[in-house]
Parts: structure tokens; C-alpha cells; sequence
């Protein structure tokens, strides 16, 4: 646990655990919260909890799963690294909950396999970590890691691990105990929302699903309107009406909320500047994607950056 993990995603992990045992009337699943340091740790939701080991001490588990928000570090970073990289050598399974994927990469532990990585997080993590291949998949296992993008995906995660130790009847009646009622399979991809709208891209239909992606795949190097039009093989005059009937926004106005919703990401969860952050989302310069940001999120990218440190903004 690093400070301001995310609660929903440890309770995610114990509960359906708990709730196996109670069906089995057998302690067939243990767990045990662990810390860099002895002390308490806050979660995101102030709620602070007692670790019952340190790092140092982890030893004979099975598994080991960072939960963190994307900007944690390790209060000894070369100490703890070397630790979680001498765990990996001992043949436990390392994985992470939603940003602890981050600091497992800060680690090396990432280099060459591939990761579920939380969509919101998605720009940051590429940025830091071109070498790793983050997937939009809810679940990932690679070779001794196992990732989860979110608390629902841990969720899932859980059942699998149910599953494979105790059966489908065991895992379908833990899924029952808390309602669960649709089981993702491990290749099932994130619900992602489109942007400024209520409706999520599985929704749209498939040209607009195809021009959303090629606007996703084209955020450094912005396409041109008539450009996605013809390729998913729509007048521009039809590919507007359909674009803003499905999504309520005009492609422009969607492709630029896009670009900056990715830039928001940099701006909370990387250290890049604001000149290499607008590079990266299609500006040539800081200050129109500031201008823009501004418009769109009511807050400059300087200021939310300072709010997420706990600083107070400028006047």
C-alpha cells in the first residue's frame, strides 16, 4: 500500500477472498496488508490502515500486488526497488491495482511484458514508459504479473483466482454473494466514456468507433477532418451530421477534447513540462493548449497541477 492507494481496490481484493472461505468453511485464501514503512497508510479515501508487515518482511507469500496512485514513490527507492526485484527472483507473482502499475514499472519489473493499464492513466504511463506495452484489456497476466486496471477489474480478478483454485461453482456463488452478475473475461476490453457525452465508445457505431480511434492513434500528429471522412468512407458532409448525432459534438471539437483530456493526464500524473506535454497532444506551443485547456476544464494546466500537490494556485 502507498499512500493515497485507492480503497475500492483493496476491499475489491479481500472481500470476494473472504467470502470464499465463508462458503468453503475453510481458510482457503490468506492476505496480509504490507507497507514500505511499519506506519499507517492513508488511502484516497482518508480512511488509514494498519499494514501487518513491512516490505522487507514479505516473504513467503504468493503473491504481491502494488496498489498506489500513478505519482507514488518509495520513501527508499533503491532499497525497495532491489527488494521487489529480489522478490521476483524468488519466483513470487508480482502485480499491481490501478497506478501501481507505475511504480512496478519505475521498478524494471514491466520490461518486456504487457500490462492493463486504467484508460485515465493511459497518456502518463506511455510517456514514462514507452518500452511497456499497456493494453485495454481489464485484466492482463504475463509471465508471473498480473495487472487490473480498476476496483471492478480486482473484482474480476479475484473470481479468476477463485475459479482456478476452487472451482466455477465456488467462484459463481461468491459472484452471487455480492451480486455480481456478469463475470469479464480476462481479454475483455475497458469501458471507456466518449468524450463530453454520457455514452461509452462500445455504444457508437462502427465508422464512428473506427474515426474515434484513428483521432486515439493521431494525438501528437493531429489528422485533418476531411482526412478521417474519407477514410471510414463518408462524405464530409455525412461523417459531420453522424459524427455530432452519435457523440453531440462535431469531430473538430471532439478531436480537440480529446487531445486535451490526454494532456490532463500528463499534467496530473507525469512530471513533463507543459511545452513537452502540449508537443505531445499536437501544439506547437504551451500557451494555445493552455488557452484551450482553460476553456474546456475551467482551470489552467499550471493551476491543476498545483492543486493536485496539495499548493495553492496562482493569483
Amino acid at each position: 500500500m502507498f499512500p493515497g492507494f485507492p480503497m475500492a481496490c483493496l476491499t475489491s481484493a479481500i472481500e470476494p477472498l473472504r467470502a470464499a472461505n465463508e462458503i468453503t468453511g475453510r481458510k482457503e485464501f490468506e492476505w496480509r496488508l504490507v507497507a514500505e514503512m511499519p506506519a499507517p497508510v492513508r488511502s484516497s479515501a482518508d480512511v488509514r490502515f494498519e499494514p501487518d508487515m513491512t516490505l522487507d518482511t514479505a516473504d513467503g507469500l504468493d503473491h504481491l500486488y502494488l496498489i498506489a496512485p500513478p505519482k507514488a514513490e518509495f520513501c527508499a527507492p533503491r532499497h525497495s526497488m532491489a527488494r521487489l526485484r529480489w522478490l521476483d527472483r524468488t519466483g513470487m507473482t508480482l502485480g499491481a491495482f490501478s497506478g501501481g502499475i507505475f511504480p512496478l514499472a519505475r521498478a524494471g519489473l514491466m520490461e518486456g511484458r504487457n500490462c492493463s493499464v486504467h484508460w485515465c492513466y493511459d497518456a502518463a504511463f506511455r510517456a514514462e514508459f514507452p518500452d511497456v506495452m499497456p493494453s485495454e484489456a481489464v485484466i492482463l497476466r504475463d509471465r508471473r504479473r498480473i495487472t487490473a486496471s480498476g476496483a471492478g477489474a480486482v473484482f474480476d480478478l479475484m473470481l479468476r483466482l477463485i475459479e482456478d483454485r476452487l472451482g466455477r461453482q465456488c467462484m459463481t456463488e461468491v459472484a452471487c454473494w455480492f451480486q455480481h452478475p456478469f463475470v469479464r473475461d480476462e481479454d475483455a476490453s475497458q469501458k471507456v466514456p466518449v468524450a463530453r457525452t454520457a455514452a461509452t465508445a462500445d455504444r457508437l457505431s462502427p465508422a464512428i468507433r473506427e474515426a474515434i480511434r484513428l483521432f486515439d492513434t493521431h494525438i501528437e500528429d493531429p489528422l485533418r477532418i476531411p482526412d478521417v471522412a474519407a477514410a471510414v468512407a463518408m462524405s464530409d458532409r455525412h461523417f459531420e451530421r453522424l459524427f455530432k448525432r452519435e457523440t453531440g459534438q462535431s469531430p473538430l471539437r471532439y478531436y480537440r477534447h480529446l487531445r486535451l483530456a490526454k494532456a490532463r493526464q500528463r499534467v496530473l500524473y507525469s512530471n513533463d513540462t507543459l511545452r513537452e506535454i502540449a508537443l505531445a497532444v499536437g501544439y506547437l506551443a504551451p500557451a494555445p493548449m493552455a488557452r484551450h485547456y482553460q476553456e474546456l476544464f475551467g482551470v489552467s494546466p499550471q493551476d491543476e497541477r498545483r492543486l493536485a500537490s496539495g499548493l495553492q494556485p496562482t493569483r
